[in-house]
């Protein structure tokens, strides 16, 4: 296996190759699609920063809940900003380990969120690996079930969803038996995140990862053979990217991409920004709240207040009971 070049990449104008000087500030929060033309391969390298940290700071999850958590969104954002279409792609596990539930999801045009329930009392007996990130899925899910779910918001375009049982050690091996099923191309992806101490001594959240797509067999392109021997080399040279450089800020997306793949001349795309961004409001709340009978209603009420604590984003929000309960009553007139 050859060595990985060491010299830093940079992207030019949209749809060029990567180069070996780099003149461009590094970016974070962002999902860069390529392509290796010469081996029928295309892909996307996702890097989080600010926004994956602040998602995370606000639930003040355990480590290795957080860890896993931060990988689920790197998998949503490879996999969702290649939708061609308005709507959301969501990962949804359940299982019957510590962690019980695990939901991210990406909205176009880059909104993400996230949350885990979790027993505080079954995770405090855990043994964990070295690193305490490693074997994840069946130490905090168990045995369970992944879904993977795309929700066109548009009529013209049906729902979709696909199940897979929980396998393998990550949520990269799962992965991979959800594109065994679902995908009529082969597809590969490597996830990785850390809770790095920067330059001014503040831990942080990053997260990482790269998406492996082939292409359709193009009639007057590479023969079944020339894809078969392409493909694998692809996916040699993705095994040797490390979580290290993956969640690395002072790395940039097109250095990791040119270490990589530069030997076959690899060519980048428009970026797509992401975001740390709920879907929850005061109006939408409140009209969730008026769905609920008034015998209901009652029953949240403390102190005649209703207060609502959104799982996604923490954000709480505070009704008189009373103002509810008037808007409850104009639905039903």
């Amino acid at each position: 296996m050859r060595k990985r070049g060491s010299v830093a990449g940079v992207s030019g104008p949209d749809r060029s190759y990567i180069g070996p000087v780099s003149t461009l500030p590094l970016r974070d929060d962002l999902s860069l699609p390529f392509q290796v033309e010469q081996c029928d391969v295309r892909g996307r390298i996702v890097r989080l920063g600010p926004a994956l940290d602040s998602l995370l700071a606000r639930h003040r999850y355990p480590e290795p809940v957080a860890h896993l958590l931060a990988e689920a969104l790197v998998l949503v954002a490879t996999m969702g900003t290649a939708l061609k279409f308005e709507g959301v792609f969501s990962l949804q596990a359940k299982g019957d380990g510590p962690v019980s539930a695990l939901v991210a999801d990406y909205r176009t045009p880059g909104h993400l969120r996230a949350y885990a329930n979790f027993d505080a009392e079954r995770l405090e007996g855990l043994e964990l690996g070295p690193g305490g990130t490693t074997g994840l899925v069946p130490l905090l899910l168990g045995k369970g079930y992944l879904a993977f779910t795309i929700d066109p918001r548009s009529e013209d375009f049906e729902r979709y969803q696909g199940i897979v049982d929980l396998s393998g050690a990550s949520l990269a091996d799962a992965a991979h038996a959800y594109f065994a099923q679902s995908e009529q191309l082969n597809a590969r992806v490597v996830l990785a995140a850390a809770h790095r101490r920067g330059s001014d001594g503040r831990r942080a959240w990053r997260g990482g990862g790269v998406l492996l797509q082939q292409l359709p067999l193009d009639p007057g392109g590479l023969t079944q053979e020339e894809r078969a021997a392409a493909w694998e080399k692809m996916q040699v040279l993705l095994g040797t990217a490390t979580a290290a450089e993956l969640t690395d800020a002072a790395l940039g997306q097109n250095e990791i991409l040119y270490r990589l793949f530069h030997e076959d001349g690899v060519r980048v795309f428009e970026t797509a920004p992401l975001l740390d961004q709920c879907t929850c409001t005061p109006d939408r709340v409140k009209g969730i709240l008026s769905t609920f009978s008034t015998d209901e209603i009652e029953a949240m009420a403390v102190d005649g207040t209703i207060t609502v604590t959104c799982q996604f984003c923490s954000e709480s929000y505070r009704f008189p009971a009373e103002v509810v309960r008037r808007a409850a009553g104009s639905l039903d007139a």
